[in-house]
């Protein structure tokens, strides 16, 4: 087995899911620490069978929410040093947008709800999220 000097970086999925209108987003309430009991984006680590970070995107999507075929989208990488304080944790984000009539997300894995909640009313989030979905704000709402 090669070895590598170098210390790596874990690799996690994030998705911010919209309502079509761009009102609203869907949160998980995560199940487990880190940030137990608080909103997130659902998503999670890339795992080594999955076949590339859209694949774990995806994935997590559908275990944390229910939600699956959904198309997603790339926003952005965030990889600031101290955004998950299990330790260096690169994440790629993703974005999709749902006619929530058409969807019923429901908590599941380590997520023990999914909830809408309007952008102009959100609870705290964990880890960096309220800095990344910042960024889509001022990217996207004008």
């Amino acid at each position: 087995m090669y070895t590598y000097k170098y210390p790596r970086p874990a690799v996690t999925a994030d998705i911010m899911v919209f309502d079509t209108k761009y009102k609203n987003i869907l949160l998980i309430l995560r199940g487990n620490d880190p940030f137990k009991n608080c909103w997130a984006f659902p998503g999670g680590f890339f795992d080594m069978e999955d076949r590339d970070i859209e694949h774990t995107a995806a994935r997590e999507l559908e275990e944390e929410t229910g939600l699956s075929g959904i198309p997603l989208h790339e926003f952005c990488v965030a990889s600031r040093e101290g955004r998950d304080p299990r330790g260096r944790t690169v994440t790629i984000v993703f974005e999709a947008a749902v006619n929530p009539a058409d969807v019923n997300p429901q908590g599941g894995d380590d997520a023990s709800e999914a909830r809408w909640f309007p952008l102009s009313g959100l609870p705290p989030l964990a880890f960096d999220h309220s800095e990344i979905l910042e960024k889509w704000i001022k990217r996207n709402i004008k």
